[in-house]
């Protein structure tokens, strides 16, 4: 009998990125006996940049989940396009975005957080992001890096990340999260340097489809 299936769907075209999330996900693969898959969407934009291609990915994403059969399914876009419809249409699967999960992972971690995201254009979502969840106040900001989903996987970005960690502790920040699925090579670094907690947010929406399926069984 095979294992109960997440699926994490990229949800833009950048093999880089899809490359990224399954390198970053290796580690809990060997932690669970849930089997985790990832994709990307070829017919998708290279990144999600502004809220349009946020709203062009959004049925992409749908049809992926009703063509790719699984128990569970997490969304790796900080912007979670897509969920809410998932949710409706899956009733019987669980359906986690990495933005919503990150924060909700944050709230459990520390008092106050604030995002590193992609670019300036990246923060008017989050904000809105956080105000649907109705955590502001425990939100300091987002400060962007002037990058693309494709040009987080670079570690040539490593200072502008250090750099924005730094302003957003300044800031009152307990601890940070990474505003894309492609920043999880940063993790260990920012930690290090800032010594506060960093989440990833696909690993925070997959450990809690984790857990959905564990209560579940």
């Amino acid at each position: 009998m095979l294992p109960d299936r997440i699926l994490v769907i990229n949800p833009n075209s950048s093999s880089q990125v899809t490359r990224a999330i399954d390198a970053a996900l290796a580690p809990m693969r060997s932690r669970t006996p849930f089997r985790i898959d990832v994709i990307d969407l070829p017919d998708a934009p290279p990144g999600v940049a502004l809220q349009s291609d946020a709203d062009e990915v959004a049925p992409m994403v749908q049809r992926a989940i009703r063509a790719n059969p699984a128990e569970a399914y997490a969304v790796a876009c900080f912007s979670d396009p897509g969920v809410a419809g998932a949710r409706e249409n899956t009733p019987g699967a669980a359906v986690r975005g990495i933005g919503e999960s990150a924060i909700l992972h944050a709230l459990t971690r520390a008092d106050r957080f604030g995002i590193i995201a992609l670019s300036e254009k990246s923060v008017f979502r989050q904000r809105r992001l956080v105000r649907g969840m109705g955590v502001s106040e425990r939100y300091v900001g987002s400060l962007g890096i002037g990058t693309t989903a494709a040009g987080a996987t670079d570690h040539a970005l490593l200072d502008r990340m250090v750099n924005a960690a730094k302003r957003l502790v300044d800031q009152g920040a307990d601890t940070i999260l990474m505003g894309c699925a492609g920043m999880a090579h940063f993790q260990p670094y920012l930690e290090d340097i800032c010594q506060r907690p960093v989440i990833e947010p696909t690993r925070a929406a997959v450990a809690l489809l984790i857990g959905d399926l564990t209560l579940r069984s």
